[in-house]
C-alpha cells in the first residue's frame, strides 16, 4: 500500500507519478472507512483528494503555506502531513480536530472553521512574507460556496493590487453545503461549460505548434495576448477585469495537470487564481448522489450510506421545519431566509412548498440579515434561520439595520449551545451575550418541542426584533403538560417549593429537572422556573424567588459573561436581598470538540456537577 509510506510531511514526493492514482484511491477508501465510524465531513474531502495531493507535490511544506477556507476539506492534508493515526479519534474530545489547527501541526498555518476567510488570511501572510524578506509560496484554497461570502470579495479587491506572487485556488464543485445559488454560481457555471474557449485554445496551439518555423512564433504571440484572447471568448472574465490573473479551468482530479498549473502560477508576480473543477463526494456513490447529506455525515453503513444510528425522535430543527410550513400556509406574508443552509436549518420543506417566499442568499449572513430588514420594512414577516455560530458574523447588521429601526424580524437560531464535534468555531455559546447587548432585541429559549412551536408563533405576532435560540439534536419531549401561554417577558413556574429556586434557560430546563430530582432525593426542597425570556428577564419572578428561597440558581448553556445569570445577579444586587445566587454557565473560554455530554461535564454544566455545587453552597 502506498498510503503506508506516508508517515510525515513531503513523503508523498517519494511516490512515483505512475502511482498517484493508486494513492488517491487508497486515501479515498481510508476516508470512507474512517468517517463511517467517527462521522465527519466526507463529501468535500472526497472531492479534494487529488487537489490536495497536487498542492503537496508542487509545494514545499511547511515553508510554503496552505490556508484552507472553512477547513472541511483538510482531511487529505492531515493524512499527507503524518496524521493518519489521528483519524481513530477524529473530532472526539482530546482527539484530532476536523479543521486545520496550528497547535496540531506546523503545516496548519491558520485555524479556520467559518467561510470566506482564506483569501484575507493568505493576503496577510503574503504581506508579512514580503516585509520579512521571505520568498515562500502562499496558497489560499477557497470553494465556490465560500465565494458567495462578501468577505472573499473584499479580499479579492485588495489582492488585485499585489505586485508579488499570491495563489488563490478556487475549488469549484458547484456546492457549499447545499447546491450553490446566485450570480457567482451562474458565472462559474458559464466558465465550466465554455468548452468553446478550451477547445479553441487547444486547437489553435496544437495546430500551430511545431508545424513550421512560423508556428512556434505565432503560439508565443498568442500566449502573450492570452488575456485578450480569453476576454474575447470567455464571458465576463470577472477575475481578470479585477486585475487578478485567471488560470483554468483545470480538471481537479488530474494531478499532473494541476501541478503544471501550479508551477505556472508560482511564476506570476501578482495575485493569480487557479480555477479547479472537482466533484463533491467523488469515488463514493452515495456521496456523489447525495452530496448535501454527506457534507457533515454521522457514522454510516458503507454499503448503503445509511446512518448507523438513525435518530428516533424529532430534532428541534424538525419541529421548526413543521411550524414554518404551517405558518406559511396560514399567512402569505411569512417569508423565510437562510444563508446556504436550507437543509441544516429545516427550511427545505418550506422552500418546496412556497418557493417564491423562500430566499437562500448563499454564505452571506450579513446580507441575509439586512435583506430581512428590507423585507420587514416592506411589510412582510421575515424569519431568518441561521446557526448561532454563523449569526455572529452579522452582529452589526442586527444592531444597525434591524434593531435601531425596531423592525419585526424573527431570528430562528439553530445549534445554540454546545454542538460537539465541530469544536471551537461552531459552538453556539455566545448568542445570549452578543444579542443581549443590543437595544430593542428580545430573546427567548424553549424548554421543549412544544414550546419552540409556541415561541415561533408568538414571535411572529410581535412587532419587534425577536430571537429564539434552540439546540442541536433531539427535541426534549418532557414536561408536555406544562404549556402555559407565552406572555411577553414572563417566565413559567413548573414546580413551586422552597429552599432552592432553579431558573433554567431553554435546553437547561431538561438538566434542571434532573438536578431537582437529585436534590429532592437528598432532602432538599426545590422550585423549578422555566425562564423562557432571557431579555427581558422576569424581574417579578426573580424577586418572588428571592423572598421565598435561600438560594437562587441560574442555569444556561452560554458563556457567563453577558449571559442570563449575569443579568439576574445584577438585578438581585439592586433589591438588596440576602438570597445567594449561583450562576451555572459555561466558562468564558473556547470549548474544544467532543461529545456534547462529555463537554458538559468538563465545563461543569451537567446535572451531577451542578448538584454538588448547589449542596456545597447551600450548606455554607
Amino acid at each position: 500500500m502506498f498510503l503506508e509510506k506516508i508517515e510525515k510531511t513531503n513523503d508523498i514526493k517519494e511516490i512515483g507519478a505512475e502511482n498517484y492514482d493508486a494513492l488517491a484511491e487508497e486515501i479515498r477508501q481510508f476516508l470512507i472507512k474512517s468517517i463511517s465510524v467517527t462521522g465527519g465531513h466526507l463529501g468535500s474531502n472526497l472531492g479534494a483528494v487529488e487537489l490536495t495531493m497536487a498542492l503537496h507535490l508542487a509545494l514545499n511544506l511547511p515553508e510554503d503555506k496552505i490556508i484552507w477556507d472553512v477547513g472541511h476539506q483538510s482531511y487529505t492534508h492531515k493524512i499527507l502531513t503524518g496524521r493518519r493515526d489521528g483519524f481513530v479519534n477524529l473530532r472526539k474530545y482530546g482527539g484530532m480536530s476536523g479543521f486545520p489547527k496550528r497547535k496540531e501541526s506546523d503545516c496548519d498555518c491558520f485555524d479556520t472553521g467559518h467561510s470566506s476567510t482564506s483569501i484575507s488570511a493568505g493576503l496577510g501572510m503574503v504581506r508579512a512574507r514580503d516585509l520579512e524578506g521571505g520568498n515562500n509560496t502562499i496558497v489560499s484554497v477557497i470553494g465556490d460556496g465560500s465565494l458567495t461570502g462578501g468577505m472573499a470579495y473584499e479580499a479579492l479587491n485588495n489582492a488585485s493590487r499585489l505586485d508579488t506572487n499570491f495563489i488563490i485556488v478556487l475549488n469549484d464543485n458547484n456546492m457549499s453545503i447545499s447546491e450553490n445559488v446566485g450570480g457567482i454560481s451562474k458565472y462559474l457555471n458559464n466558465i465550466r461549460t465554455t468548452d468553446m474557449y478550451l477547445d479553441l485554445k487547444e486547437g489553435v496551439y496544437n495546430s500551430l505548434y511545431g508545424k513550421s518555423k512560423y508556428g512556434n512564433k505565432l503560439v508565443s504571440q498568442i500566449r502573450r495576448v492570452k488575456s485578450s484572447f480569453k476576454q474575447l471568448v470567455v464571458p465576463g472574465m470577472f477575475f481578470e477585469d479585477m486585475g487578478i490573473t485567471y488560470l483554468g479551468p483545470v480538471d481537479g482530479h488530474d494531478i499532473q495537470a494541476m501541478m503544471r498549473m501550479l508551477r505556472e502560477a508560482r511564476k506570476i508576480k501578482k495575485a493569480v487564481l487557479v480555477h479547479v473543477i472537482t466533484q463533491k463526494g467523488k469515488g463514493y456513490a452515495p456521496a456523489e448522489r447525495h452530496p448535501a447529506r454527506f457534507h457533515g455525515a454521522e457514522p454510516f453503513d458503507i454499503d448503503t450510506g445509511i446512518p448507523s444510528n438513525p435518530r428516533a425522535k424529532a430534532s428541534y430543527t424538525d419541529v421548526f421545519s413543521t411550524v414554518m410550513c404551517k405558518l406559511g400556509q396560514r399567512d402569505e406574508k411569512v417569508v423565510a431566509i437562510t444563508a446556504a443552509m436550507p437543509d441544516g436549518t429545516g427550511l427545505k420543506r418550506f422552500r418546496n412548498m412556497y418557493p417564491e417566499r423562500f430566499f437562500d442568499v448563499g454564505i452571506a449572513e450579513e446580507h441575509a440579515v439586512t435583506f430581512a430588514a428590507g423585507l420587514a420594512a416592506g411589510g412582510l414577516k421575515p424569519i431568518v434561520a441561521i446557526y448561532s455560530s454563523f449569526l455572529q458574523r452579522a452582529y452589526d447588521q442586527i444592531l444597525h439595520d434591524v434593531c435601531i429601526q425596531n423592525l419585526p424580524v424573527v431570528f430562528a437560531i439553530d445549534r445554540a449551545g454546545l454542538v460537539g464535534s465541530d469544536g471551537e468555531t461552531h459552538q453556539g455559546i455566545f448568542d445570549l451575550s452578543y444579542l443581549s447587548s443590543i437595544p430593542n432585541m428580545h430573546i427567548m429559549a424553549p424548554k421543549n418541542k412544544w414550546e419552540l412551536s409556541d415561541m415561533v408563533k408568538f414571535a411572529l405576532d410581535c412587532q419587534a426584533p425577536m430571537a429564539i435560540r434552540y439546540p442541536r439534536g433531539e427535541a426534549y419531549d418532557g414536561l408536555q403538560d406544562n404549556r402555559e401561554p407565552i406572555v411577553y417577558g414572563k417566565s413559567e413556574s413548573i414546580y413551586e417549593e422552597k429552599d432552592i429556586a432553579l431558573f433554567a434557560v431553554g435546553s437547561m430546563v431538561k438538566t434542571a429537572v434532573e438536578v431537582r430530582r437529585q436534590l429532592k432525593e437528598a432532602g432538599y426542597s426545590c422550585s423549578l422556573i422555566n425562564a423562557r425570556f432571557v431579555k427581558p428577564i422576569d424581574e417579578e419572578a426573580v424577586n418572588k424567588a428571592c423572598l421565598e428561597h435561600k438560594l437562587l440558581v441560574t442555569m444556561e448553556e452560554n458563556v457567563a459573561s453577558g449571559g442570563f445569570g449575569e443579568k439576574v445577579r445584577s438585578y438581585v444586587d439592586t433589591i438588596h436581598t440576602k438570597t445567594k445566587v449561583i450562576c451555572v454557565a459555561l466558562p468564558d473560554e473556547y470549548v474544544e470538540h467532543g461529545n456534547v455530554e462529555l463537554l458538559k461535564k468538563e465545563v461543569g454544566i451537567d446535572a451531577d456537577t451542578i448538584v454538588k455545587r448547589i449542596t456545597n453552597e447551600y450548606e455554607e
